[in-house]
């Protein structure tokens, strides 16, 4: 079944790239990052629940103050995420995101040293590096006429902004940052234990969300509007769940991770199908290297 849990997984989170870019587009809501969060928040809060109530789960609030540094890592780099997808074509910003994986090859070897790291990570890396910056150079300079040329079909209008690539290269950063960690907490927590422990934060955080967006901003919430974002929370949560359940399978770990690895592409894929984003060949191929770097980082992160 890894092979399965392996697409399922590479589906669930290429949808949710789409579906959270999606309810995170409208110009006109500026909270709509924020109600995102709540959205997550209220899925992995009901899947948490049936982990504890259900599958037996140990939780304590010892596992989750151990665990809080790396929820607070990935949720804070997930509502920038949110608010990033605003500004920018997710056929862009999604490859700046997973470029995360580069990043955490990068702290390895400041940390641990050339020894601790392949050297193929290390070639995957610089493809990364270099295809990621070479995206924001050819976003950056690309021209106004060009840009309003392919943006009119998928009827956005993006303009060249700091926060645009800004947004995207924060959360990748944060990202790292909590994948680095998270493998040093894991050496004295249960993973089944952590991952409730960071699905319990983030309903905290949803709910602290709500309050401050719903009742002390009185934003509402319209269920036509909220209705992509819960998709996308639930894809979220179900990648997850289908990623966990392929790395179980430790005899085909290499070829499930690189299958999964390759989610951003399809991210692409719907973004050219859904909706109508159109790309420079020259982004094409700088979003090819990120993908290939991240294939081949992702078959050594076992």
């Amino acid at each position: 079944m890894w092979f399965w849990f392996s697409v399922i997984a590479l589906i669930c989170w290429s949808g949710s790239d789409l579906f959270s870019k999606i309810g995170c587009q409208d110009e006109d809501d500026k909270y709509s990052h924020l109600k995102m969060v709540i959205a997550v928040g209220v899925v992995m809060g009901l899947h948490a629940a049936w982990e504890i109530f259900v599958g037996g789960v140990e939780i304590s609030w010892q596992i989750i103050w151990t665990y809080l540094p790396v929820s607070l890592l990935y949720i804070v780099s997930m509502a920038i995420g949110y608010l990033g997808l605003r500004y920018i074509e997710l056929s862009i910003s999604s490859p700046i995101c997973n470029s995360s994986s580069a990043i955490v090859v990068i702290l390895a070897l400041f940390t641990a040293g050339m020894n601790e790291v392949a050297p193929a990570q290390i070639a995957a890396t610089m493809v990364v590096c270099i295809g990621t910056i070479g995206l924001g150079i050819v976003e950056a300079r690309e021209d106004e006429g060009l840009r309003a040329a392919r943006q009119e079909k998928g009827n956005r209008r993006y303009a060249k902004s700091w926060m645009a690539l800004g947004l995207p290269i924060i959360y990748a950063l944060l990202d790292a940052a909590g994948t680095y960690a998270d493998a040093r907490v894991l050496e004295t927590l249960n993973e089944d234990s952590a991952n409730v422990a960071y699905e319990l934060t983030f309903l905290a955080t949803g709910i602290a969300a709500f309050v401050y967006v719903v009742l002390i901003r009185r934003s509402r919430l319209i269920p036509k509007r909220e209705g992509a974002k819960y998709l996308g929370a639930v894809c979220e949560t179900g990648g997850q769940l289908a990623y966990i359940y392929a790395l179980a399978d430790t005899a085909h770990v290499a070829l499930s991770v690189s299958i999964i690895g390759a989610y951003c592409v399809v991210s692409v894929v719907w973004s050219w199908i859904f909706l109508k984003e159109r790309l420079s060949w020259r982004h094409y191929l700088m979003i090819g290297m990120v993908a290939v770097g991240i294939v081949v980082l992702g078959i050594y992160d076992v």
